[in-house]
């Protein structure tokens, strides 16, 4: 699994991953491999880093489909945008990549099978199997390390002077305490679109 985290605060929005990859009871570590988790899509609207959590082979599949999207229907700068790419996305990665999309009998939808956080000027949003998106305000983390991420990032908001700084209070949280994420990190950040 994982840790990865967005982070907003103070004009700025940031994006961490850790960068093992397992397999089972195997640790690939990032000495062994360019492990990343955090990808960049460029978009009319300027730069989106898309962090992953889950199966490993999401993560070439979902970089290569939304690198082949148009930019016209790449659009990732509200709640409503998220969804309505990852709708248009969601047949595209069933039909060229053979997503499996069955979870169990009972699912209200097909499932993408995923979890993803996205950051860019616009804000920090997650998407989860059954496209639901949510925008959070200050902070989030998916993967098996959220926990201890979320906890370190609480702790660290209000004293904190940037979202660099929470996002690795959280990144650092997750690799200390869950056995399936590692240092080093990668993080990301963007100045964040000024509200009106």
């Amino acid at each position: 699994m994982t840790t990865v985290v967005v982070v907003k605060k103070a004009g700025q929005i940031a994006i961490a991953a850790d960068t093992l990859v397992t397999f089972g009871d195997t640790r690939l570590a990032h000495r062994f491999e360019d492990n990343t988790k955090i990808f960049k899509v460029e978009t009319d609207d300027g730069p989106s880093y898309i962090g992953m959590a889950g199966t490993v082979a999401h993560f070439p599949v979902l970089r290569k489909a939304m690198g082949s999207m148009p930019r016209e229907i790449l659009k990732l700068g509200s709640k409503d945008e998220v969804f309505d790419t990852f709708t248009k996305l969601h047949p595209y990665l069933k039909d060229n990549f053979f997503l499996q999309t069955k979870e169990e009998d009972s699912d209200p939808y097909e499932s993408s099978q995923f979890s993803v956080v996205i950051a860019n000027a616009a804000g920090i949003y997650g998407l989860y199997s059954y496209r639901e998106v949510f925008e959070f305000k200050e902070f989030w983390g998916i993967g098996s390390g959220r926990s201890f991420a979320l906890g370190a990032m609480h702790a660290a908001y209000a004293k904190a002077k940037t979202a660099r700084e929470v996002a690795e209070a959280g990144i650092a949280a997750g690799c200390e305490f869950d056995r399936n994420s590692e240092m080093p990190c990668d993080i990301f950040t963007v100045k964040a679109k000024e509200q009106k």
